[in-house]
């Protein structure tokens, strides 16, 4: 948590983009995994809840009445019960305090804010909620029905917590900076361990231990598999071969909840063939030409394609692709090798704001989302950049069997893609390289000074030497 004048500035400024009425921010309740009282899923606080309130407490309300310049922390202290069980934790009163808030109250009073409220037909401000407990309170205290909470929802809100929190101010910076010190002891560790006759489970089993003893968890759930033409492969009890890749996409979240995202892709027995190089090399490529290009005032967007021409241009020296390049990626015949975006904004959530809905984060009245288009669909970030961003740089080329076989019997961009070539590589599986990258004055740097290998020649010689 970071000292109370931070949420207290953060607060300041929210008050004046929103303007009037009442705001709610719900904090996360705790999950019970397969019986109530079993093993709860690991408690992960609401991000936004966390920005303007800091408490990393289950059952938390926070509420900012603008117009009376009232802040209050509602929530119900702890019993003898829970004491006996759990320990003693901070009063709601004290947990307030801490974070710069005057009030607090028990949770039944807020039936009475939002009544008030009602009553003298004050706007009362809340973002779309993921969660079904909190979707049922929302429906007690202000009678929306769950499926109408998501267009209920305060756009003023929505858009002023984008604005805040997708520039990244220095104490976000060294927290993300943090995030990325556990990832390179996760990644080097998958590296270390990856031989043959080893499991997917093992190494992604190590890999997680590695964040939860370094950080508060991972930031999402760990990708490990030989199989990294599929998007999310989670590790499987799968043993791992010689002359196989393996794909590993993982990150960390610190204590302070700010994450980390990266991916790697390695040979099982520490030795790239030279067809894996040849794929290997084009995707490097197009990792280290988004940091030549990813600056202020730059559309992400733009960033993407110029890498979805290259990785095409590519794909025709290797006679998997043919035809204009410039006419293939406006036809989407690119998604057969990239059938997802450059990257998505980086900071609390390690999808940042991905909750809020993806148009109001990703993109803006100027750079507008093509949601009809296979792969393109899938762009999360377009919008120009600006200094203090956060975003991920993730090119990748796989080879999907299913998607391989769906096209090649629609002749869908047939004009475009070589098919008896595509299916000499079926078994290749994939390869993505993944950095989270700070937009600078000028230009973008890495996030984390230790770099996780990912040059061929660093790759394996890390891998021979550990």
């Amino acid at each position: 948590m970071f000292n109370k004048e931070v949420y207290t500035q953060r607060r300041d400024e929210l008050k004046k983009l929103v303007k009037s009425g009442v705001i709610l921010f719900f904090g996360n309740n705790e999950s019970p995994c397969n019986y109530p009282s079993n093993g709860y899923y690991p408690f992960r606080q609401d991000s936004s809840f966390l920005y303007y309130f800091g408490q990393n407490r289950d059952g938390l309300v926070g509420v900012i009445d603008i117009d009376n310049n009232k802040e209050t922390l509602v929530g119900n202290d702890i019993d003898i019960e829970d004491i006996v069980w759990y320990g003693s934790v901070d009063s709601v009163k004290d947990l307030a305090e801490q974070v710069g808030v005057a009030n607090s109250a028990p949770m039944k009073e807020l039936e009475t804010i939002c009544k008030d409220a009602l009553s003298k037909k004050r706007e009362i401000h809340f973002l779309p909620p993921y969660r079904f407990d909190i979707k049922l309170q929302i429906f007690d205290l202000l009678g929306i029905h769950p499926n109408q909470q998501k267009s209920e929802a305060s756009q003023v809100l929505i858009d002023a917590v984008v604005k805040m929190r997708s520039t990244k101010t220095e104490l976000e910076i060294e927290e993300l900076e943090r995030a990325a010190v556990i990832g390179y002891k996760m990644h080097t560790t998958a590296m270390r361990l990856t031989k043959p006759g080893v499991t997917e489970k093992f190494v992604g089993g190590q890999v997680d231990g590695i964040a939860h003893s370094y950080g508060a968890q991972t930031s999402f759930a760990t990708i490990f598999s030989q199989h990294g033409e599929i998007m999310h492969g989670n590790p499987s009890m799968a043993v791992l071969e010689s002359g196989r890749l393996a794909l590993c996409d993982a990150g960390a979240e610190t204590i302070n909840n700010y994450c980390s995202d990266n991916t790697r892709t390695f040979p099982v027995n520490g030795k790239f063939t030279q067809r894996q190089l040849d794929i290997y090399k084009v995707v490097e490529e197009c990792h280290d030409m988004t940091l030549d290009l990813a600056k202020p005032g730059v559309k992400y967007a733009d960033v993407h394609f110029a890498v979805c021409r290259n990785i095409f241009n590519r794909m025709k020296e290797l006679g998997l692709a043919k035809g204009d390049t410039e006419e293939a990626v406006r036809e989407g015949a690119h998604a057969m090798f990239l059938p997802h975006g450059l990257g998505h904004m980086m900071g609390m959530d390690v999808h940042d704001m991905e909750g809020l809905d993806q148009i109001n984060v990703g993109f803006d009245e100027e750079v507008r989302p093509n949601l009809e288009q296979f792969g393109t669909n899938c762009l999360r970030m377009g919008r120009r950049l600006q200094e203090g961003f956060v975003v991920t740089d993730e090119p990748g080329i796989y080879f999907i069997p299913a998607l391989i076989d769906e096209w090649k019997a629609k002749k869908h961009c047939a004009d475009f893609l070589n098919f008896d070539e595509l299916e000499k590589y079926k078994d290749f599986g994939g390869i993505r390289i993944e950095d989270d990258v700070l937009i600078t004055k000028d230009g973008c740097r890495f996030i984390g000074e230790e770099r996780i290998p990912y040059h061929p020649k660093d790759v394996e010689e890390f891998m021979a030497n550990n």
